[in-house]
């Protein structure tokens, strides 16, 4: 069993809840205010779980400067009032910082019971398998 810490816990539940800020301002036909707010407590939240240092470390790697750029930049851009341009950009920004993670996301989710049979279908095993097989590092 993993232990967190205090900082970590509110972190988990302010991410959590951007997401689901996120979610619902975007099935609200991008309502400005909920992904702004949902923005401001992912990004917090996500400072909470690995620490301020780790955060910045993860964002400004020369590397990926790109990648953060436009999730930054998409952040920014709901923030002044343009939630669908901002939420392109962030997603794309989002695909960038995470690619290395995705063959491993996929990896594991295919060990799931149900989730690996369902991944396993004609249609969707052909865009798993493109996904799946990135080997950028992160």
């Amino acid at each position: 069993m993993i232990s967190l810490t205090d900082s970590q816990k509110i972190g988990m539940g302010l991410t959590g809840f951007g997401v689901v800020f996120l979610f619902f301002g975007m099935m609200l036909f991008f309502d400005k205010a909920l992904l702004a707010i949902g923005n401001v407590l992912f990004v917090s939240g996500l400072s909470f779980v690995i620490g301020l240092e780790r955060t910045f470390r993860f964002f400004f790697q020369r590397h990926k400067a790109k990648a953060t750029g436009f999730f930054l930049g998409g952040v920014f851009v709901v923030l002044i009032g343009w939630p669908i341009v901002g939420v392109v950009l962030e997603i794309y920004g989002f695909f960038l910082l995470f690619r290395g993670f995705f063959p491993v996301a996929v990896g594991f989710i295919r060990r799931v019971p149900v989730l690996g049979s369902l991944l396993s279908l004609p249609g969707i095993s052909a865009l798993v398998d493109k996904i799946g097989e990135s080997n950028a590092m992160v």
